[in-house]
């Protein structure tokens, strides 16, 4: 089977560690990373391992005589917007890291099937990764009228992208969690934990659900969609099984499921502690993955 050609688009801790993650994939071949700054270290490690780079942008790529299938977009959601069109005109699949949001939003176990054939497709947060698809989860099984999710990252693995765009990750997880998990309304709240030595990502997913749900329905539910994150994101689990709260004045007479996870980083590149940007990296590569497919 001959492997999709795949470009990188940004050459920083994100690119690299979604370098390392392509190059064991079966089905795209990496062959060109693209950044900005010759001195990047980024460039050197991607030509060390046989690609061909440029500090010349996204020009150069788009000049080379053989395309790229599939671009992975890890940059920021100013140059996706500007580079975007560019793919599109080239006929080239953008998967995007960046908080553009061009494209629809994927979540691999819940909704990719739904967007095989889209041109540009978007990663949505390192929040709705880990959570969306526990929402997802209840929601297949029991209506869902509202969720809540806590994701809780080391601050030394959220870089200034990151710390600048605060309100729009949450306000992009919330609608996640209602148009793709499935909730009536969603929220989403992030915490940057400044312990020392930092602590893998560890999210909790709240799921107001009726007096009488089917519970163990729930369980066999989300412990399945567990186990499938954790095929592409080993460092993917449960903390402990779905725990639940009967109907209270706290919760609004509704009665409570909470899922307590944790995702720890597979070390590519990137500290394990930083589970919250592996599982970017690990989506983007699923997602590339299945979009190669379907066009091979």
């Amino acid at each position: 089977m001959t492997k999709a050609a795949a470009a990188i688009v940004g050459s920083g801790n994100i690119g690299t560690d979604l370098l390392y993650k392509l190059l064991r994939s079966p089905v795209i071949s990496p062959q060109w990373m693209v950044g900005v700054d010759p001195d990047s270290p980024g460039l050197k490690r991607a030509a060390d391992l046989g690609l061909s780079t440029t500090a010349d942008g996204v020009a150069w790529l788009l000049s080379q005589p053989e395309l790229p299938e599939l671009v992975f977009e890890a940059t920021s959601a100013a140059v996706h917007r500007a580079n975007a069109p560019r793919y599109a005109e080239a006929g080239i699949t953008a998967i995007d890291l960046t908080p553009a949001a061009l494209g629809p939003a994927v979540v691999p176990p819940v909704n990719l099937g739904e967007h095989r054939e889209a041109g540009n497709v978007n990663l949505t947060t390192c929040g709705g990764q880990a959570t969306i698809p526990m929402v997802h989860a209840v929601s297949r099984i029991v209506p869902v009228r509202y969720a809540e999710i806590v994701a809780s990252v080391a601050s030394v693995s959220a870089g200034p992208g990151t710390r600048a765009n605060i309100d729009e990750f949450t306000r992009t997880t919330a609608r996640g969690i209602e148009r793709i998990g499935g909730a009536e309304r969603g929220k989403a709240i992030i915490v940057l934990n400044p312990a020392d030595p930092p602590m893998v990502m560890r999210d909790t997913v709240f799921c107001a659900i009726p007096e009488y749900a089917d519970r163990a329905a729930i369980t066999a539910s989300v412990l399945a969609m567990a186990a499938e994150i954790a095929g592409y994101v080993p460092g993917y689990r449960l903390l402990n099984e779905p725990h639940y709260d009967d109907p209270s004045p706290a919760t609004g007479g509704m009665a409570r499921v909470t899922v307590f996870l944790e995702v720890e980083g597979a070390g590519d590149f990137l500290p394990p502690y930083a589970g919250n940007l592996d599982i970017m990296t690990a989506a983007a590569t699923r997602v590339g993955e299945q979009l190669a497919g379907v066009r091979a």
